[in-house]
C-alpha cells in the first residue's frame, strides 16, 4: 500500500507510542523527529487520528469533540516561537460516539469545549503530520484508574484500527521531571536505562504484563507520577488485542537529560527509515533545573 493513501476497508490500521519528551522538539530537526516524519510518510492516510497525550490526565475518561480543538501551550518558560506554533487539525465529533461504543461500560464524557490539542500531541504531529489535515480527536487519561484499567481500555481501541483510525499514544516511558540534568542531553542515568530496557522486553514480548511494570526496582526513579507512562499502557494493550498479527517494533530510542527515555514504538507496520540526524533537543534559556516548565 502506498504511504498516505486511504485504506481499504477493515484494513488494520497501524498504532504508535512516542517518547515526546522537550517541547522543543517541535521546532527541532533530530534523530526523534526524523522518526516521527518518517512514521507520518509510512502508514496510510487515516480517517482520524485518536491520540492519548500524557498532558490531559484528569478524573474522568472524556473525548474531544469539538469540530474544531484549539491548540493548546501547555508549559512556560520556553520562546515565543514555541508559543506561536499552531496545529489547526479539524475534530471530528462523531469519533466521541465510537470510542463510547468500543470502550463500554466504560463511561466516556463528551468534552466540547474544554479541552483541544495539547503539546504532548501537537509536537509529534507537526512532524508526521504537518499539514494538520486529519481530523485530531484526544481521548483523556483518568487519573483515578488503576494501571490494569488503562491496559484493558487500550485494548478495546483495537476495534478502532479496522475503522480508519489511526491510535497514537504520547508520553514517555521514563519521566522524571526532578532528576533532569540538561548537560546530559543525551544520555540516561542507569536506573532510567535499565527501567526502559525492561518496558522494552516487555513491549515487544509480552505486552499483557506491561502494567506489572510496577513491581520493578526502579519504579519509583522512572515513574514518580503516572501521567507519561500510562499513555504506553494504551499501546501494548492495543499489541495485546492483535495477538499473533501484533507486530511491535521499536521506531527510535535514546535518552535525554539523564532521567527522560524518548523510546517510541510502532504496532503494525515494518520500521520506516529515518534519516536520523542529531541528538535531544537543546533546552530552553534559563530553564529550570528540575524541567519544572514542560
Amino acid at each position: 500500500m502506498a504511504a498516505g493513501t486511504s485504506p481499504e476497508p477493515g484494513t488494520l490500521m497501524p498504532a504508535a507510542f512516542f517518547g515526546h519528551g522537550n517541547p522543543m522538539n517541535a521546532l527541532a530537526d533530530n534523530r526523534y523527529t526524523a522518526a516521527w516524519r518518517a512514521f507520518g510518510q509510512a502508514v496510510p492516510r487515516p480517517r482520524a487520528i485518536l491520540v492519548v497525550s500524557a498532558h490531559w490526565y484528569i478524573n474522568a475518561t472524556a473525548v474531544t469533540a469539538m469540530p474544531r480543538p484549539r491548540t493548546i501551550h501547555d508549559f512556560y518558560g520556553f520562546p515565543q516561537e514555541l508559543f506561536e506554533v499552531d496545529y489547526p487539525a479539524p475534530g471530528l465529533p462523531e469519533l466521541a460516539a465510537e470510542v463510547s461504543d468500543v470502550v463500554h461500560p466504560t463511561w466516556v464524557g463528551a468534552d466540547v469545549d474544554s479541552w483541544g490539542i495539547d503539546h504532548g500531541t501537537w509536537s509529534v504531529l507537526v512532524h508526521a503530520f504537518p499539514d494538520a489535515s486529519i481530523p485530531v480527536v484526544q481521548l483523556s487519561i483518568n487519573a483515578d484508574k488503576p494501571l490494569e484499567h488503562h491496559l484493558e481500555l487500550g485494548a478495546k481501541l483495537h476495534a478502532l484500527r479496522s475503522r480508519g483510525v489511526l491510535v497514537v499514544t504520547s508520553g514517555n516511558v521514563v519521566h522524571n521531571l526532578r532528576g533532569m540534568d540538561w548537560g546530559l542531553a543525551d544520555d540516561g542515568y542507569d536506573w532510567a536505562q535499565r527501567f526502559d530496557e525492561a518496558a522494552k522486553e516487555r513491549m515487544l514480548a509480552d505486552p499483557t504484563r506491561f502494567a506489572a511494570l510496577d513491581a520493578h526496582v526502579d519504579f519509583r526513579h522512572a515513574v514518580p507520577t503516572p501521567d507519561h507512562f500510562i499513555p504506553a499502557l494504551y499501546l501494548a494493550g492495543l499489541a495485546d488485542a492483535a495477538g499473533q498479527t501484533a507486530e511491535t517494533r521499536v521506531l527510535v530510542d535514546g535518552y535525554a537529560y539523564g532521567s527522560l527515555s524518548m523510546t517510541a514504538y510502532t504496532l503494525g507496520m515494518a520500521g520506516p527509515s529515518t534519516g536520523a540526524v542529531g541528538g535531544s533537543a537543546q533546552p530552553p534559556v534559563d530553564a529550570p533545573p528540575d524541567g519544572s516548565n514542560i
